[in-house]
């Protein structure tokens, strides 16, 4: 979903027919892995469940589950559409591991559903306790999205990329469970970052790149400001000491870290429409190895 769009099946579908036709060539031609966000779909079915009275609210792992088939269920159509029956295409519901000690339980910051405007929040948390944080120039209710720990599992993923298929999985970040003792699991109130866990499964798969695709060219100095630049290549150095979004562009800054860091291969954001570009080094903001540094000395990293 674009950024002020109707949460509308029709404008879902527009966008899902979109991304697949930016996807269909590189899945022609690499193995690809696809995790997907989720935050307005699981926003509105809970808004939609506070309707009805007297009927016990879907938990959020659940309602994570039913939205991750429902967007795969949706790319998996577009993209088969296009590819036939060339490339087969899977969607795979992903339990992801977090920490019931985790701070964001009691400090929640991942954004979900519509905006409100200053007015509407306040009867929205007087009568359902919603948090609300300001998001841009709107406001958006939060909940807890603690750090993925782990994916279970990996091997069912291999599987499929191995018999040449597209892997859709890890959707919205994948769906939170807590280990209760002696490897039982339990769904959790929350929503993982899908740029962290995205990055925990290209690092644990691995992948060669790890791009996250989003609606803006790429990672920018002083965003929505008269100054802002974008910045065409980074080290996670460079990028480490500079602020951003803790509620968009901070996870995404944070994952590429990380993938980085551990996997020594680059990662990269920037823009759907351009991915094609991206992967040919030609768009889109590249975060390198910090020793690849001293390799750009003197260069521009910004345009």
């Amino acid at each position: 979903m674009k950024r002020g769009e109707p949460l509308s099946i029709s404008a879902q579908w527009k966008n899902v027919r979109t991304a697949a036709q930016s996807l269909a060539p590189l899945a022609r031609e690499h193995q690809i892995i696809l995790t997907h966000g989720n935050g307005p779909q699981v926003g509105l079915l809970a808004m939609q469940a506070e309707a009805f009275e007297g009927v016990e609210r879907y938990p959020f792992d659940v309602m994570g589950a039913a939205t991750e088939g429902m967007i795969g269920y949706m790319l998996e159509q577009e993209l088969g559409n296009l590819l036939g029956y060339d490339v087969p295409v899977a969607t795979i519901l992903t339990r992801v591991e977090v920490s019931a000690q985790d701070p964001e339980f009691s400090d929640p910051s991942k954004f979900i559903g519509p905006t409100f405007n200053q007015a509407e929040i306040a009867a929205l948390h007087e009568t359902h306790g919603w948090i609300f944080r300001q998001d841009g120039r709107m406001w958006r209710r939060v909940i807890a999205s603690p750090q993925p720990r782990r994916i279970l599992w990996h091997r069912p993923i291999r599987w499929l990329l191995e018999k040449g298929a597209v892997v859709i999985c890890a959707g919205g970040g994948g769906i939170p469970v807590v280990d209760t003792g002696d490897n039982i699991m339990e769904g959790v109130e929350a929503v993982i970052d899908k740029d962290r866990a995205s990055s925990l499964l290209a690092t644990h798969v691995p992948a060669d790149l790890f791009i996250m695709a989003t609606d803006v060219s790429g990672v920018y100095e002083a965003y929505d400001t008269p100054a802002q630049c974008l910045l065409r290549k980074a080290t996670p150095q460079q990028l480490g000491s500079q602020a951003f979004s803790k509620g968009s562009m901070g996870p995404k800054i944070e994952a590429a870290i990380n993938f980085v860091r551990k996997t020594g291969k680059c990662a990269a954001i920037g823009s759907l429409s351009e991915i094609s570009q991206i992967v040919a080094g030609e768009a889109g903001t590249w975060i390198v190895p910090d020793e690849m540094a001293s390799m750009d000395a003197g260069a521009d990293l910004s345009a």
